[in-house]
């Protein structure tokens, strides 16, 4: 009898053949069902049309790590849309430098010491409070007012308090000729400049000068103009400062006890109210622009270093792409210490915002003698990660490129000088670097 398959699973499901023929018949058709139902949903996913890799911007190879290296193929408007540079790794001569630790020290005659000239007791100043610990003061600007202490039966002055006064009344008049001076050595200098720029002006207007003349005089102008204004300024601050006595009788009026430079108070040492004898210290005034860069070698360093170069300054956490500030080398009082065999080198630093703060430690980065050729490319190549991990992209192939690895060795200006990385003569791309970052990670097209 023959049967068709359906029929041949009905007798094998109700019993009509023997129960191990029915098994295998059962389990045959199964698959036979399956097989078809598999062939039918992979027809499907084939018909169904799917989004070209090459309709979009840009591919990328896979789904990247940070610590995985990855390939991006960009189309030809994506590549102009990103602004996409390169420039080959080039070997260039540069000059060795080394990084030390230094130390920010006061120079000499940074700080003053403004003592009592005669025994008295001390008044404000002013109205106000008597500037504290951390005030800035101009030069000449009075910080006490000191009531000599005069004799209990007369008011008068004791001989040696009458010295101390006339050499107080010395210095102050001394300080108005000063004054006198730096405001008539400015006019002369503002004069002179004055000529200079119509000099120059005039040989422009006669095709016999040039532009950078008028500017330089303009430049100078403007600068003794600033002095003469400072001088001025100085000389007003002086001239307000009166002594008035009794020459016969010996009668005082307060003494004006002033600032002698202008800078920060760093410490006081007597309050108003206080009475304080001839000699007594009162207040300490600190200068803090410029300030010096003390930085330790070690001894046997010292030969390679050119010690008439000018340091490059930053904080201990610099980074390549950090500012640096110039440091002029400077003679010093010569210092070393025995314990870490190292030589104290000296370095003068403009301070005219108080950034740098006395005992502050900093990175001294110092040029070395003679110069090394090593290969490079410009700064702005390299992009770094969460890790800090520096890295650049080689252009391998036209709109395709490749994030390589680079050890920087150090960063002179724009130009980035490294270790290990692409070999010499590979195009990297220097501009449209974080665009290639964002392409290459996702969150940028």
């Amino acid at each position: 009898m023959i049967l068709s398959p359906l029929r041949h699973f009905q007798f094998a499901l109700f019993g009509g053949f023997s129960s191990s023929y029915g098994r295998r018949l059962i389990v045959n058709f199964l698959a036979v069902v399956l097989f078809g139902m598999g062939t039918f949903v992979g027809w499907r996913k084939t018909a169904t049309p799917t989004k070209s890799a090459a309709s979009g911007p840009s591919t990328v190879a896979h789904i990247a790590k940070e610590d995985q290296l990855n390939t991006i193929v960009l189309t030809v408007k994506a590549e102009e849309r990103l602004g996409i540079k390169a420039a080959a790794v080039e070997i260039r001569p540069v000059r060795r430098t080394r990084t030390y630790g230094g130390e920010v020290t006061l120079p000499t005659g940074a700080l003053i010491i403004v003592s009592a000239p005669l025994s008295g007791t001390l008044q404000a100043a002013g109205k106000g409070p008597v500037p504290g610990v951390g005030a800035t003061i101009s030069l000449g600007q009075p910080i006490f007012h000191l009531l000599p202490m005069l004799s209990p039966e007369r008011e008068v002055l004791t001989p040696a308090e009458r010295v101390r006064y006339a050499e107080a009344r010395n210095a102050i008049a001394t300080a108005r000729i000063d004054t006198a001076g730096q405001v008539e050595q400015a006019q002369v200098q503002v004069d002179a400049a004055q000529i200079a720029l119509e000099r120059a002006e005039r040989l422009l207007r006669e095709m016999a000068g040039t532009v950078k003349a008028v500017d330089d005089a303009n430049a100078q102008l403007a600068l003794t103009d600033k002095t003469l204004t400072a001088a001025k300024a100085r000389k007003g601050q002086v001239d307000q400062i009166k002594l008035d006595d009794d020459r016969e009788l010996g009668k005082v009026s307060p003494l004006p006890i002033l600032a002698p430079r202008e800078g920060i108070i760093r410490a006081e040492h007597a309050v108003v109210g206080e009475v304080v004898t001839a000699g007594t210290p009162l207040f300490e005034v600190m200068q803090c622009d410029p300030v010096w860069i003390k930085v330790a070698v070690y001894v046997g360093d010292l030969a390679e270093i050119d010690q008439r170069a000018s340091g490059q300054i930053g904080t201990l956490a610099h980074s390549p792409n950090s500012p640096l500030s110039a440091a002029a080398p400077i003679p010093a009082p010569p210092t070393a210490t025995a314990l870490s065999s190292t030589v104290d080198l000296y370095y003068e630093l403009k301070n005219p915002d108080g950034q740098y703060r006395p005992g502050q430690r900093l990175g001294a980065t110092l040029a070395l003698t003679g110069e090394t050729e090593q290969r490079g490319v410009p700064w702005s190549a390299v992009v770094q990660d969460v890790h800090g991990g520096s890295w650049v992209y080689e252009a391998t192939a036209p709109q395709t490129f490749v994030r390589r690895r680079v050890q920087v060795r150090q960063v002179i200006d724009d130009w980035m000088v490294f270790d290990k990385g692409p070999a010499v003569g590979a195009k990297i791309v220097t501009e449209g670097v974080a665009e290639l970052f964002g392409t290459e990670f996702g969150f940028g097209k």
